[in-house]
């Protein structure tokens, strides 16, 4: 079992709990980001694209416990930019495991040997590793040689030491099921806990706008992919219905509020992926978010999203209006015949909207009020930025 029994439970318990007291809205998964910057660069992703001002910047021990305390969700998730550039990171985890949430480190590995000893085992505690294929797949992915070795070493020396590990396997269209359903094949032999995949999600300011997949091709990919794995007992931290939704056979529609973003920027809207602004607390996020206006169907930027941190929660609420039903793909597999689930309609999507530039403007300038001596260098890298979203807009 990829997800420990106790850690199933109580989160169960707190999503039928949920339920029972009729809300509509409520966290699954802390999204915790105390940093942005990060020690690769990876030509798919599109958080690191910051001014240095805004990179320098750390969430303190206390804001990210605040954090937790203001959002409440069972399970939090520590990712970046890279966690472990955070000289504070192992007082945050102490800090949130004292409060019995149960919490997945994302690190790309490269800074684990220096760093493991500053942790210890505990049935609260994962390592979430970065590794997006075999060598040739994650080298190519993260844009650095070497990286894919040094990811595997962490894992062994990881598991040496009596920790859990999962992996976080992100595809893009250039993904062969053959090699994909070997390499998960590969990190069950090595006796990796648990697997989270996802297709990527196609950020704006990516390097590499390329790779991405859309929806029907995200569908095929996973049924290819799970269609090598019957019979292999890959194990995935993912429920079953999200799997069974990445195979096609799910019409979900997202949730975004299940996995809520707390970052150097404030609580983010209106997801971990998406950032269209920003709120001040975890309360003003949730009842003050204009929700409707985006997902898959409403909103362009969404339009070929199937990523966990909107449909995972999605997925787990599913679980708990039909248990009949997880109960029968949890048992069988994700569907890799027959027809597919209907496609959502897209005729109505409003435009993409681009408010990047005014975010880091926005952000600058607080850092320089509070720091009056500290000037800003990136006053030509602001102007590039703009000249970049006017010429999307035009086009």
């Amino acid at each position: 079992m990829a997800v420990p029994l106790m850690q199933a439970v109580r989160v169960g318990s707190y999503v039928v709990k949920q339920h029972l007291k009729g809300r509509k809205k409520y966290p699954l998964v802390l999204m915790l980001e105390p940093l942005l910057r990060c020690n690769l660069a990876c030509s798919g992703c599109g958080k690191i694209d910051y001014p240095a001002d805004i990179l320098n910047q750390r969430l303190s021990v206390q804001e990210c416990l605040d954090a937790d305390a203001e959002c409440g969700a069972p399970v939090v998730a520590v990712a970046g930019g890279e966690p472990l550039l955070h000289k504070d990171m192992p007082k945050i985890i102490q800090g949130l495991i004292a409060r019995k949430r149960y919490v997945y480190l994302c690190t790309n590995g490269l800074l684990l040997e220096k760093k493991i000893d500053d942790y210890k085992p505990s049935p609260f505690f994962s390592w979430d590793i970065h590794l997006d294929g075999d060598q040739l797949m994650h080298d190519a992915s993260v844009c650095q040689e070497g990286v894919y070795d040094r990811a595997i070493a962490a894992i062994k020396l990881a598991k040496s030491k009596g920790f859990r590990v999962s992996i976080n396997c992100t595809l893009f269209d250039n993904a062969e099921p053959k090699r994909v359903a070997e390499f998960f094949d590969t990190v069950m032999e090595m006796g990796v806990d648990g697997i989270m995949t996802a297709p990527g999600y196609a950020y704006e300011r990516a390097p590499d706008q390329e790779h991405f997949l859309n929806r029907q091709k995200t569908k095929q990919l996973f049924r290819d992919i799970f269609r090598l794995g019957k019979g292999h007992k890959w194990r995935f931290t993912q429920s079953p219905l999200f799997l069974n939704f990445l195979a096609g056979n799910e019409q979900y529609h997202c949730t975004p509020w299940g996995k809520p973003l707390k970052t150097v920027f404030g609580w983010q809207r209106p997801c971990y992926l998406l950032g269209e602004g920003y709120a001040s607390s975890f309360e003003e996020l949730m009842n003050d978010t204009q929700w409707d206006l985006y997902g898959t169907g409403n909103y362009e930027k969404c339009a070929d999203c199937m990523v966990h941190s909107g449909y995972e929660s999605t997925a787990v609420k599913d679980a708990i209006q039909r248990p009949w039903h997880i109960a029968k793909v949890a048992l069988t597999g994700p569907q890799v015949d027959g027809p597919m689930a209907p496609e959502i309609d897209l005729s109505r999507q409003r435009p993409a909207e681009y408010g990047y530039t005014q975010q880091v403007e926005g952000l600058l300038a607080k850092i320089q009020s509070t720091s009056p001596s500290k000037r800003s260098t990136t006053i030509r890298r602001i102007k590039t930025v703009k000249t970049t979203e006017q010429v999307k807009e035009a086009s």
